[in-house]
């Protein structure tokens, strides 16, 4: 018999679920993609759940990620039309799918990273099967309405019965995390559940490349999802208000269904020959826009962490972002960046030119700060918590304090 050394060292057979991975762009995908990587790299057997990106039947294949090899069970999907890019598998064979995949694999573990196709398959299938079941989430159903028919008056229930299911689904995971203590007060508030771990999804910091030097040029960086819940056009609202001899450039990298609105809202506002739309663009060019900019700036309003930031933090950034949900986590006013309160565009253009115009010793001490703030993010730490998670072994977090203000944990 195995001593418990021997126990809790051996490498495990882990399947991960989600209804989102690469080569989806967003943080759901990049989180699940990075963590089953850093798994696969530590030496475990990494299994992945997830939608087929393109039309056919259920596959699975061996696929590198993150410059690791795994096995991924790529299941029939359908596009969901009312959204640029979704696609999802289909919920009325997501059990028996489920169960085939279980049966054939027999994971020690089962990480789900969202309740509503395949994550619900999965932990009601492993729960069957008395396997452990580990639940992270990333989804606000807030968010996801935005492309679905439930507005107005519909709106309100259709937000209830979302987290009812959360609920549901969650409450067959052994542990549930999330990825700040914002975010697990928000989960326990609308769920009911009670012990939401934060664990950060943690990035490779030393992938990153600060650029402490002056700038010759003054650019304004976003990095994201292109799409209405990111409220990119106040960015380009107080990038119209800057002083033109400040010659401040916008770079947005990313795409998404919004892209059209604000190439016409930058023509408006006088601006277009400003802003570059970048796209979906390699991971070379993105990691060189983050050391080439001056800044960082993330309007949105519903960041249940904000991968992006953590990389501009990692690229020795200052940030500018909302006063909202989870960005006060990482942007921490007046030390490694500013907040804003969302929506007044006045205070978002006048603390760009201050970080424009301040001293560069001032400077230096925000980008420094933002390099030490994220040091806590390494994501060697997320990856040492959810082993000792999928180990059954007690988590205590390390940022397990009350929220400073219960009042805005709330949907924006």
């Amino acid at each position: 018999m195995p001593d418990d050394s021997q126990q809790a060292s051996r490498p495990l057979r882990i399947l991960i679920g989600g209804d989102t991975f690469a080569p989806d762009v967003n943080g759901a995908a990049k989180f699940a993609e990075r963590l089953a990587a850093g798994l696969v790299e530590r030496g475990h057997e990494v299994h992945v759940v997830a939608p087929r990106p393109e039309d056919g039947p259920n596959v699975t294949r061996v696929e590198e990620h993150e410059g690791q090899s795994m096995t991924v069970h790529r299941l029939r999907s359908w596009r969901w039309y009312p959204h640029p890019w979704l696609r999802y598998a289909l919920p009325w064979r997501i059990e028996q799918n489920a169960a085939r995949i279980l049966e054939q694999v027999k994971p020690d573990v089962v990480h789900f990273q969202s309740h509503i196709v395949v994550g619900r398959g999965l932990a009601r299938e492993a729960a069957k099967r008395g396997i452990r079941i580990i639940g992270t989430n990333h989804f606000m159903p807030e968010n996801g309405l935005q492309f679905t028919p439930f507005v107005g008056a519909l709106r309100e229930p259709a937000v209830r019965m979302a987290w009812q299911a959360a609920g549901r689904t969650f409450g067959l995971a052994e542990a549930v995390t999330t990825p700040t203590r914002k975010a697990a007060d928000y989960l326990e508030r609308y769920t009911e559940l009670e012990g939401v771990h934060a664990i950060s999804c943690g990035l490779h910091i030393d992938n990153y490349t600060p650029n402490m030097q002056p700038r010759t040029e003054n650019v304004v960086l976003f990095l994201g999802r292109v799409e209405a819940e990111k409220h990119i056009e106040e960015l380009l609202r107080a990038a119209a208000k800057l002083d033109p001899a400040l010659d401040v450039k916008v770079e947005i990298i990313g795409d998404g269904e919004q892209r059209p609105a604000l190439e016409r809202l930058a023509a408006q506002l006088g601006i277009q020959h400003r802003v570059h739309f970048a796209g979906h663009a390699p991971e070379e060019y993105l990691k060189q826009q983050l050391t080439r900019a001056s800044v960082f700036a993330m309007p949105s309003r519903a960041e249940l962490q904000s991968i992006a930031t953590m990389e501009a933090m990692a690229s020795g950034l200052p940030v500018i972002g909302a006063n909202a949900m989870a960005l006060p986590h990482l942007v921490h006013d007046g030390e490694n960046g500013f907040l804003y309160e969302p929506g007044n565009i006045d205070q978002f253009a006048a603390l760009l030119t201050r970080v424009f115009t301040m001293p560069h010793e001032e400077l230096l001490a925000l980008k420094r700060e933002s390099l030490a703030i994220v040091e806590g993010h390494d994501i060697t730490r997320t990856l040492e918590t959810f082993e000792a998670l999928y180990r059954g072994e007690t988590v205590v977090d390390a940022d397990r304090v009350a929220s400073t203000d219960d009042s805005d944990a709330v949907a924006p």
